[in-house]
């Protein structure tokens, strides 16, 4: 939600080549409107933050391909994820929603741009997400070793590889990634992260509030499953606080939350990825060394690395699953995973909004 990651790929067959990758900061007044808009916003200012939304991704698009020195008329397509505001796919009615309006990332841009890739998914009886497991197989799978990938970002989430493509693949959010301890450092240092969780390290963790947060109803559903800030927010912990009665002081929180994290995503990894010896880190998380250290500790048989090691910078994965996604939808192929999503069948993901 700090910035707007874009990723100018190319593929072919097999292989990706990316060319430049940048990220584009959001500003500050923005994000805290994102951040306030499924409970506050009405109807007139969540469509005109979507059209926001959309001119900053044509911006940010355009800026790119200046720094690459691309023209325009040599890229195929467009894959925009957009911003998710709301995420339900257990509710009575199953929806989801990310703004960022894709006819002016394609008027303004000049280019084809696929958006909305979570609602077919959904429409099939899916979860929506996490949809870059697809890519992770893709990419990453490998004959010789089960790799875990994990995706460290405002959620986390998990992508389970066996090397036997008969088997199948397991995808799903475990539960916080950053989300909670970013909406704690702004609200009590008044930063947007806690930086190299250098606050988090002058706190102790709390037995009795991790117990707490541990027992959300959500890290011990079975897969597949799927979460957001709709369930994990500030909020939410602010409840847990006052249920504990104790005086807590804000980095023991901080401190907290990032063994929520860990906690949670080892927990997973241990129950569904026995088998795996090697863990495939990217999204923001891995570059906090004190989060790293902890999921080094609680999960010892595994070797932790960043997807660095096989040719993709951590910040650039999520960006360019979308591509793929994209050229996938392009070529009419299935993007989701029904093993992942629980949808009752591929289906085709995202929709084409003609340059």
């Amino acid at each position: 939600m700090d910035a707007i990651d874009a990723a100018l790929v190319e593929f072919d067959t097999q292989t990706l080549r990316v060319v430049h990758y940048q990220q584009f900061p959001i500003a500050v007044e923005i994000q805290a409107t994102i951040r306030a808009a499924n409970s506050t916003l009405s109807i007139k200012d969540l469509t005109r933050l979507d059209v926001i939304m959309g001119e900053l991704f044509a911006a940010a698009v355009l800026e790119l391909l200046e720094s690459a020195k691309v023209d325009r008329q040599a890229i195929t397509a467009i894959g925009s994820h957009g911003q998710t505001i709301l995420h339900l796919p257990e509710s009575d009615y199953p929806r989801t929603l990310q703004i960022g309006d894709p006819g002016i990332i394609a008027a303004k841009s000049g280019i084809t741009t696929v958006a909305d890739f979570r609602r077919n998914d959904i429409a099939a009886g899916g979860q929506g997400a996490p949809l870059a497991p697809a890519f992770h197989a893709w990419r990453f799978r490998s004959h010789d070793t089960t790799r875990v990938v994990l995706n460290l970002g405002g959620m986390a989430n998990i992508t389970i590889l066996p090397t036997d493509e008969n088997q199948d693949i397991i995808g799903f959010d475990t539960g916080p990634g950053n989300n909670l301890m970013d909406a704690w450092s702004q609200q009590h240092i008044n930063k947007s992260y806690d930086i190299d969780g250098h606050w988090a390290a002058e706190g102790s963790c709390n037995k009795e509030l991790l117990d707490n947060l541990m027992n959300h109803p959500y890290i011990a559903l079975a897969p597949p499953k799927s979460t957001g800030k709709d369930d994990f927010n500030l909020p939410w912990l602010v409840e847990q606080l006052g249920a504990l009665n104790m005086n807590i002081s804000d980095a023991d929180v901080q401190r907290t939350l990032l063994e929520l994290s860990a906690q949670s995503i080892s927990a997973a990894i241990d129950l569904h990825g026995q088998d795996a010896s090697e863990l495939l880190v990217c999204g923001g998380g891995v570059h906090n060394p004190l989060l790293m250290q902890r999921l080094s500790v609680l999960l010892p048989k595994l070797e932790i690395v960043s997807t660095e090691r096989y040719g993709i910078h951590p910040d650039a994965v999520e960006a360019i699953a979308f591509a793929w996604l994209a050229k996938c939808r392009l070529d009419k192929v299935p993007g989701n995973i029904p093993s992942v999503t629980g949808a009752e069948r591929p289906v085709m993901l995202g929709a084409i909004y003609e340059a």
